[in-house]
């Protein structure tokens, strides 16, 4: 069982990776550092406005903003939202402040220097619309309570938005051992810890949590960047390096999931509820 101690550390760690190549991540990626993107990284952006049903007006919390790239676009293209970002990184925040500075979003976006895991240590019991995560929830050795905190912080009928890589499965006993240890790999050199996909829907679901889906992003591929980028940097900064691409087997898939933390039903309501189960 992982003790509080354990996300502690895992957190100081992730916070160390990316005091020290957050620049590194922006000399490649720029302001959005996602894997899975778009040669024109605003149609990713869009996208995610849509998948995720961001809303105007909204209450949003982005956990594991990094530089608050993906919020300054939300901000600017969604009216009246408010966000409230939050990145282990002391060198992230100092970053988005700044930008968020730049671009005029201050009365939009509030970022803050916050371990995720500790959500409602920051934030009061039903805040928020949305909570999201882009490429930012396998950084969490803890999944289990990064759920439960985000029950905590949303209001009934908000949602989870996650979009991210999952270890890839196969019936293949040779091949499952080679998408572990590429997977280890990953997770070494990036203070992660890929996420298995059935472990993180059976947990929201026995939370309370109603999947409303679960799939793969809806790119045209023409508009998609095949992970290019993504090799790019680990060429030029020898970071999960792939020296070889014999015989290689790609290890991970990416998922968005969207759950909703239901509303309270009064006994009218659960009586029609059931019903209509019935009936379907």
């Amino acid at each position: 069982m992982k003790t509080k101690a354990t996300i502690i550390n895992n957190s100081e760690k992730v916070k160390a990776f990316y005091d020290l190549n957050t620049e590194k991540f922006l000399a490649v990626y720029g302001e959005i550092i996602q894997a899975f993107r778009t040669i024109n990284v605003a149609d990713y952006l869009d996208y995610t406005i849509k998948s995720a049903r961001i809303k105007p007006g909204e209450h949003i919390l982005d956990a594991g903003c990094g530089v608050c790239g993906p919020a300054i676009y939300f901000a600017q293209h969604v009216p009246e939202i408010k966000i409230e970002a939050c990145t282990i990184s002391s060198v992230q925040h100092n970053m988005a402040l700044n930008s968020i500075k730049q671009t005029n979003t201050t009365g939009l976006i509030s970022v803050w220097q916050q371990d995720y895991h500790l959500l409602s240590q920051k934030f009061s019991a039903n805040t928020f619309d949305m909570v999201y995560f882009l490429e930012s929830f396998g950084h969490s050795n803890q999944k289990n309570q990064l759920i439960d905190e985000c029950w905590e912080v949303l209001k009934p009928g908000g949602r989870i938005y996650i979009k991210d890589l999952f270890k890839r499965i196969s019936d293949d006993e040779w091949e499952q051992l080679r998408i572990n240890e590429l997977c280890d790999d990953i997770n070494k050199a990036y203070e992660y810890e890929i996420g298995a996909l059935d472990l993180v829907i059976t947990k929201l679901r026995s939370k309370g949590f109603e999947l409303s889906f679960v799939k793969t992003p809806e790119i045209e591929l023409d508009k998609f960047e095949h992970l290019s980028i993504s090799n790019d940097f680990q060429n030029l900064f020898n970071i999960a390096k792939i020296d070889s691409w014999d015989n290689y087997i790609f290890p991970i898939d990416f998922y968005e999931i969207m759950a909703i933390k239901p509303k309270p039903l009064n006994p009218a309501e659960m009586h029609l509820y059931f019903m209509n189960k019935r009936e379907k």
